[in-house]
């Protein structure tokens, strides 16, 4: 598989589980017109990395099972 298509597939994979990852990350939306802060946004991208985590671990077991 070239890197080309590599990077295409995980790309889907990414938007197909995007879904699942922002549920599973349980995080509030922000209210019109306020914004996070720089530490605020770091601790949601966390949040978000370990659900994305979660997410594709679920989706793997489920297809392989």
């Amino acid at each position: 598989m070239t890197d080309a298509n590599e990077q295409q597939r995980r790309y889907r994979e990414f938007l197909d589980l995007l879904p699942l990852t922002i549920e599973l990350a349980g995080l509030p939306r922000s209210e019109p017109g306020r914004y996070y802060s720089e530490e605020q946004l770091e601790s949601r991208l966390i949040t978000l990395r370990h659900a994305w985590r979660f997410s594709r671990q679920v989706a793997r077991e489920c297809i392989q099972k």
